[in-house]
């Protein structure tokens, strides 16, 4: 996998950080994260709503979903 510039400068940052430093970095990073993916799957959210409400989608079951994925 290639690394993105400037990936091995953060990381040899981050070496130089005491453990605890190293540890409270991960936490933030680890939210921040969450908070990204939480915030995508809103934005999901509202999309399939709003298309709902045009009549472009209707709700479906899971097992509908496979069983159309399947055909």
């Amino acid at each position: 996998m290639a690394r993105v510039a400037g990936l091995d400068e953060a990381l040899d940052a981050v070496e130089q950080l005491d453990p605890e430093a190293q540890a409270e970095l991960d936490a933030v990073v680890g939210r921040r994260l969450a908070e990204r993916g939480r915030a995508g799957v809103a934005e999901r959210v509202a999309e399939v709503r709003s298309e709902v409400a045009a009549g472009l989608a209707r709700p479906a079951t899971s097992a509908e979903l496979v069983r159309a994925a399947t055909q």
